[in-house]
């Protein structure tokens, strides 16, 4: 038999198999194996639990592995319930971070260590082993029981670690809880709509584990709107399955019955037992249909498997064609499994029959949290389990039975197959498959077997419509009657009127032409505004969501579960062919509407005027509540006043006045204050018609009773003095506070400026001094800005006392007296306007289309100076940039000798003045040679030939003449600070093989990667000043194409990680036009660095004191 790496299990402790027995006696403390003998017998209590004991301290040997390691603990009842034990938790996760810690491809920066810890199968005891816990794991591949998912999530984020679990069904985007599996529940919903079966009863287990996730489904299929008839636990004895039937029996309509239990297929007794009572009732007729629930949580193996349990021609085998199993589909070949029994992680002769299939899903849960850690590491995160959801985004590994694929959120992505028999064999053939992309169940062309021929029939359609409300079907005529006179006798006739009235009202919030709820299959968003700016309104910051529900909130989720809100936040949309706004409440918040409120969204609804924007009705979503109006292209009259491109004359202003006094004189007509009146909740549309918007919201959430926190102080200048003194300013809107506010309006118009732009305070001091006269404060404007008694009906509007300022139709009559009775036309003057602009409009355009080719390529021209033209061409073109390996590149390396002191006694601008003529000088050479400048570091440069495009053997002929000219041109190069102080430079070549390739998203930079690189920077730092340190490929090189080059072997140096070399300088080349500065003498031994930087000092002392002779001119030298 094989090792089990890291196995846990005492020594002569077996588990009864269905199929056998499986023993797993112990080797020592790091290794069992497993055997397999024919003869079975049942384990004593005392070996469950000393079983258990071992395996919990063995998992701790793990912990104690010492620092540089990443401990994950796998959660799980495995001491206490033998068919999860079956599972193999030990092995499963073992052989999966064994295979992680030898795949090259990831850089853990750690190495990785499994640890089983045996939670027990009682919930308080689960939840306190995971607090056990806290210090000694990384991370967690569980919890098994959704009953303390909840719990250990929180206290996952406060620790900082993550789970990964395949019970939880973790919320999507959550970074502490990762669900390893799609839903359950959801793949469970899929199959019921495929069928239109809708009724359905939940039995689970007496196991605390199965009592929860029996909780769980309930709760999500009830979210769902579906009739969960019963939600029961068995008893302990035949006893308990007996009640049980009972309790179906009395369910009207039931077409499903889940059971959250283990499978009868693998040993399940309880399931089994109900199983077969329940064909002993004659319930296994076709009238129920039973899904197991736990196999829905791994691959159940059917490709020419049988199974013992439905082999004896029992009432189980019968039974079962009543049965639909739910599973991960599966590839048709183990290839993990049989990688495991060829590494020795599996005995050979233990049977796939003795292992639970959750063994793949403990699996695939450490490979997912293997891969987020992975990432995780790559973007900087350090070696820790905390927002391990956060980085899992698109995944395509391989898996234990099948590809585990994640998409760009990090949902598992899987195809689930149901599986059926025919209740007479022992196998379970494919009918249909569920991919979970799609969420569509698809047929195999295989008709499932039911008992009597026909499935159960279907429920009504509107189980499975979220836009319509289901009720139950019709009674008996004799309950019918009996309902209806306990009706009469109960309920008076104003109760039944109230009632009738309100289903009305519920049916006309989403249905009819009146209607004020609206759906997202009527309304489609899209991702930029069709305007040329963006619709200003109130900010959102001010809008509060409606809160303290009401009776309505299922019509709304109802109506909006249709579709999805849009991914990305947007305010527009199209409905029924139109752009409509949508003006945001809070984000984050679903309000749920109230009865109180229809009135008033009925009436908001109902306000038509040509200078009133409509409201169209209420959209709500998740992630989207919104008040849905009318859009107008051109923004609003606080943008259109800021624009200072767009000339507005009194005609102009005149009509967009006048459009503004009709609205809102419209409003008042029908007693519907405004409350929140200003120049950017006036909006424009395109034919340059001014709309009159916001109207009602204040009040809209005054009856929702949403708390409204005081608004910033610019948001209160055009408010009306009396609502600022309100207690709980500012105050309810009224009539008279919208003239005022119509009033400052007409200020910004006539000024084209901000309310109180005139006064040189800020928005405090504004409202402090119009909250508190004398003296009154108030805009000031000069009389030629507008007509006298436009100005003189601006000041009536803004009167300290409301009862002496204008109503509504007295602002009217005298502005249509200022024009004289004069139609004011925005065409006539847009015609003037637009004739003027169209005039320098071509002059204008191709002033801008030269100065964008002269930025376009200025753009290229930096772009080309930072990267090779090919790399820059195929970022431009968005492509993405694969590493490229050249077999045959030269790489130069030079630096300044002694710049350490020289940086230390020149000032930090002076140093940037160096190199940049020193490097100018460099950059002037490389024009000459076909050689590419890689990079600049301090004092170091860095060249190379034969990247990015390849020149044969050229390439160290090219860095060879590069080098001699640099050494050339370097002779009389001098500091402009300190000309005296003497610039030595040495070189570094060497040849060979590298890789090339654009590093990073920010900045990008090509580098390049090798050790070609490593051993031409220590050819420079092991040379001499003056002088230019060849290695021995570059030497054969430049020897094979005979040039006439000139070398001096150096002899043996040693070179840092690569021992002793011969080395050689290159001190010349025949027919080389410039002359060479002439190399130090220096021989092995002397401290040649001490004495050049022994010299700087000098020099620099020289220079100091030449500054410092009298009449002398410039700047002292630092350090002086």
């Amino acid at each position: 038999s094989q090792d089990l790496q890291r196995g846990l299990y005492p020594e002569g402790r077996c588990w009864v198999l269905p199929h056998g027995k499986m023993c797993l006696p112990s080797q020592g403390p790091w290794g069992t194996t497993v055997s397999h003998p024919r003869t079975a017998f049942s384990p004593p209590p005392l070996s469950v639990v000393l079983w258990g004991a071992l395996l919990w301290a063995g998992s701790l040997l793990d912990l104690a592995l010492g620092a540089g390691t990443f401990t994950l603990g796998v959660l799980g009842p495995w001491d206490c319930d033998p068919i999860f034990a079956q599972a193999l938790p030990s092995v499963a996760a073992q052989l999966a971070v064994d295979q992680a810690n030898q795949d090259s491809s990831l850089v853990l920066g750690s190495r990785l260590v499994s640890a089983v810890l045996p939670t027990g199968c009682d919930t308080p005891h689960a939840l306190a082993t995971f607090l056990a816990h806290k210090n000694t794991v990384a991370a967690f591949v569980g919890p098994v029981d959704p009953g303390y998912c909840q719990a250990a999530a929180l206290l996952a984020q406060s620790w900082g670690k993550t789970l990964f679990s395949w019970a939880c069904g973790a919320p999507e985007g959550g970074s502490e809880l990762v669900s390893t599996l799609p839903s359950a529940a959801h793949v469970l919903l899929s199959i019921m709509r495929h069928f239109g079966w809708a009724r359905v009863a939940i039995v689970s287990s007496h196991q605390d584990i199965w009592v929860a996730t029996a909780r769980q489904v309930a709760m999500t299929l009830r979210t769902h709107g579906l009739p969960v008839g019963l939600v029961t636990s068995l008893g302990p004895g035949k006893r308990g399955a007996t009640e049980v039937l009972e309790q179906l029996c009395s369910v009207d309509g039931l077409k499903i019955v889940v059971l959250c239990m283990h499978s009868a297929l693998l040993g399940g007794l309880e399931q089994s037992a109900l199983l077969s009572r329940a064909w002993a009732r004659g319930l296994a007729d076709g009238r129920l249909v039973f899904l197991p629930y736990d196999t829905m949580l791994f691959a159940l193996p059917y490709r020419n498997h049988s199974y013992p349990a439905l082999g004896d021609s029992g009432p189980l085998q019968e039974v079962y064609d009543a049965v639909l199993t739910i599973s991960l589909e599966s590839g048709p070949v183990d290839k993990a499994s049989e990688a495991a029994r060829a590494s020795g992680e599996v005995a050979m002769h233990l049977e796939p029959e003795q292992v639970s299939p959750l063994f793949g899903t403990i699996y695939d849960a450490v490979v997912l949290l293997v891969h987020a850690l992975n990432r995780s590491q790559s973007h900087g995160a350090g070696l820790s389990g905390a927002h391990l959801g956060d980085h899992m985004g698109t995944l395509n590994v391989a898996g234990f039975s099948q590809r585990i694929q994640t998409d760009e959120k990090g949902r598992r992505l899987a195809q689930y197959v149901i599986l059926d028999t025919d209740g007479r064999g022992s196998q379970l053939v494919p009918t249909h498959i569920l991919d979970t992309g799609t969420w569509r169940v698809q047929s195999l062309d295989r008709a499932i077997h039911f008992p009597g021929g026909a499935p159960p029939a279907r429920d009504s359609s509107c189980w499975f419509d979220p836009n319509m409300l289901c009720v139950r079907e019709a009674q008996p005529p004799g309950s019918l009657l009996a309902f209806a006179l306990a009706c009469l006798l109960v309920l008076a006739g104003g109760a039944l009127t109230c009632l009738i009235r309100s289903g009305i009202q519920q049916r006309q919030l989403v249905r009819g032409p009146h209607r004020v709820l609206l759906t997202a299959q009527e309304l489609t968003f899209i991702q930029q505004p069709p305007s040329r700016r963006r619709l200003h309104m109130d900010s959102v910051s001010e809008s509060k969501s409606v809160v303290d529900g009401g009776s309505l909130r299922s019509v709304a989720q109802g109506s909006a579960r249709s579709l999805p809100a849009p991914q990305e936040p947007t305010n527009v949309a199209l409905y029924q062919g139109e752009w409509v706004w949508l003006k945001r409440f809070e984000a984050g918040t679903a309000p749920e509407l109230r009865p109180s409120c229809l009135s008033l969204l009925r009436k908001m609804r109902e306000l038509r005027h040509e200078n009133v924007a409509a409201c169209l009705g209420v959209f709500v979503a998740p992630g989207v509540s919104a008040v849905v109006l009318e859009h107008c292209a051109r923004g609003s009259l606080e943008d259109l006043l800021r624009n200072e491109a767009l000339r507005l004359d009194w005609t102009f202003k005149a009509s967009l006045l006048l459009d503004l006094i009709r609205g809102m004189r419209y409003l008042h007509h029908r007693h519907f204050p405004h409350g929140r009146l200003k120049s950017r909740n006036c909006v424009v549309d395109g034919r340059f018609v001014l709309k009159v918007t916001d109207h009602g919201y204040a009040e809209l959430l005054d009856v929702q009773r949403a708390p409204r926190p005081r608004p910033a102080p610019e948001e209160l200048l055009w408010t009306a003095p009396e609502l600022l003194r309100a207690p709980r300013a500012p105050g309810r809107g009224t009539l008279k506070a919208d003239v005022f506010s119509i009033g400052i309006v007409l200020q910004e118009v006539l000024t084209r400026g901000p309310p109180y732009s005139s006064s040189g305070l800020s928005a405090e001091e504004i409202i402090r001094k119009v909250v508190s006269p004398p003296p009154l404060c108030r805009p000031l404007v000069s009389p030629d800005h507008g007509p006298p008694e436009c100005i003189q009906l601006m000041e009536q509007c803004w009167e300290e006392a409301p009862e002496d300022r204008p109503s509504l139709d007295q602002i009217y009559t005298q502005f249509k007296s200022i024009n004289q009775g004069k139609k004011t036309s925005v065409a006539d003057s847009m015609l003037w306007m637009l004739e003027k602009y169209s005039q320098n409009l071509e002059d204008l355009i191709q002033e801008r289309t030269e100065e964008l080719e002269l930025e376009r390529q200025k753009t290229e021209r930096l772009l080309s100076q930072m990267l090779p033209p090919s790399v820059a061409e195929a970022l431009k073109m968005g492509a993405a940039v694969e590493p490229e390996y050249f077999d045959q590149v030269t790489i130069y390396f030079s630096d300044i000798v002694g710049f350490t002191i020289i940086s230390a006694l020149s000032e930090p601008i002076e140093v940037v003045g160096l190199l940049n003529d020193l490097y100018t000088l460099f950059d002037a050479v490389l024009g000459s040679h076909d050689v590419y400048k890689v990079e600049t570091i301090g004092d170091a440069y860095m060249v190379a030939s034969g990247l990015p495009r390849r020149n044969g053997s050229r390439h160290a002929a090219e860095i060879a003449n590069m080098a001699l000219d640099i050494l050339s041109s370097v002779r009389g190069f001098r500091m402009k600070h300190a000309p005296d102080v003497p610039i030595y430079i040495r070189a570094g070549l060497h040849s060979g093989p590298c890789v090339a390739g654009v590093v990073g998203l920010t900045m990008p930079r090509y580098c390049l990667f090798g050790d070609t690189v490593n051993t031409a920077s220590r050819m420079e730092s092991t040379g001499l000043p003056y002088r230019i340190h060849v290695s021995r490929s570059t030497v054969q090189t430049l020897l094979s194409l005979d040039e006439g080059y000139r070398i001096d072997i150096r002899g043996q140096t040693e070179l840092k990680g690569k021992g002793v070399e011969e080395t050689y300088w290159l001190v010349g080349k025949a027919g080389f036009p410039g002359s060479l500065p002439t190399p130090l003498d220096i021989k092995p031994g002397d401290p040649w660095q001490d004495l050049i930087n022994q010299e700087i000092r000098v020099a620099f002392a020289k220079a100091r004191k030449s500054m410092a002779r009298p009449g002398s001119s410039g700047k002292a030298f630092a350090g002086s």
